[in-house]
């Protein structure tokens, strides 16, 4: 335990003359009834109340040396702690564009993916993991990060929409690297889904490839749908009617991409040939990490201000009922 205001233990110190004067003024006291012999008490038992007499004094001591605990502000304890792990740096970077919300695979694609990501990511509790997402334009999701509880409270609320719509596998890309190019992790690992052809951006999928390249970080290219048609969900007026798109998938691309990288290319035609993609990408190499590990303040005066609470009012019920003086 800590003392946030550790200064207002030093009041601990006026306690001292306190004590003292208490003593001394118990030795001159006056007998409140005088008389010229006490042998004849000498025998007499003591009351109960004799051993008493000093407990005010005492309740009120220790209540005041809670009271002064208490505005020392006691806390558990604070420690930034280093500590070395094993893993490896990974964005994933995910397309959250409307034709993910295509169901030929289940509930559909987008909703697969984030269920075999989220697998994954709890499955290498020592990574540096963060989320890219991408449409018609790119943000960050998440920065790398080893607290992956807010990682995957993060990742449940990806949903398509939220940005301008099209695929720009490009600036996917680009985003991701721009979050692993300062990395000191020996692997860097880009993790690309997506369903669609880049249509979108301002970098093309191959210069982002060669930036990546640039920076020593591998790309791996996830190519999810069906082979054919895919069902998609179409609103019309209150109702959901289903119609068969065809599944377009620039898989050329993506294959050059992952080989200018040293990365692979996947093609995930099921959420089963999803969860092997992952599992092949859990076969890196690891490396080395420096963690800096925070535990939070707790504020703990509550249980020393109701003992001094409790004290105080003990005091005061002795002096007022079993000690109380007769004037």
């Amino acid at each position: 335990m800590v003392f946030a205001n550790i200064e207002y233990l030093f009041l601990l110190l006026l306690l001292i003359p306190y004590i003292v004067w208490y003593i001394l003024k118990r030795k001159r006291i006056d007998a409140t009834l005088q008389i010229s012999d006490a042998r004849v008490y000498a025998h007499t038992p003591k009351s109960y109340k004799n051993y008493l007499l000093h407990a005010p004094f005492v309740l009120r001591i220790l209540a005041l040396i809670l009271i002064i605990v208490v505005l020392a502000r006691p806390q558990t304890t604070n420690n930034w702690q280093n500590s070395e792990i094993e893993g490896i740096d990974i964005m994933l970077a995910i397309d959250v564009s409307t034709s993910m919300l295509a169901e030929d695979l289940k509930p559909n694609r987008l909703e697969a993916a984030k269920e075999v990501a989220a697998e994954f990511i709890n499955g290498r509790p020592n990574d540096n993991i963060g989320i890219t997402l991408f449409a018609g334009e790119s943000f960050t999701q998440c920065p790398l990060t080893v607290d992956h509880a807010v990682l995957l409270n993060l990742f449940q609320g990806i949903k398509c929409g939220t940005i301008e719509d099209g695929t720009a596998v490009g600036m996917g890309v680009a985003n991701a690297v721009t979050r692993l190019k300062d990395s000191k992790a020996k692997s860097k690992v880009i993790i690309l889904l997506t369903d669609g052809t880049n249509n979108k951006g301002d970098i093309s999928p191959l210069t982002a490839a060669e930036i990546a390249k640039s920076f020593g970080i591998r790309v791996y290219t996830i190519g999810v749908g069906t082979n054919g048609m895919a069902p998609y969900p179409y609103p019309v007026g209150n109702t959901v009617q289903y119609i068969n798109v065809p599944v377009e998938i620039d898989e050329k691309t993506l294959t050059e991409i992952a080989g200018t990288t040293d990365g692979n290319y996947f093609r995930a035609t099921s959420n089963s040939k999803l969860k092997e993609v992952y599992a092949e990408i859990d076969k890196l190499e690891k490396t080395k990490l420096n963690v800096k590990e925070y535990s939070k303040r707790q504020e703990e005066y509550r249980w020393f201000a109701l003992a001094a609470f409790l004290c105080i009012l003990l005091e005061v019920l002795l002096r007022n009922s079993i000690l109380k003086k007769i004037p």
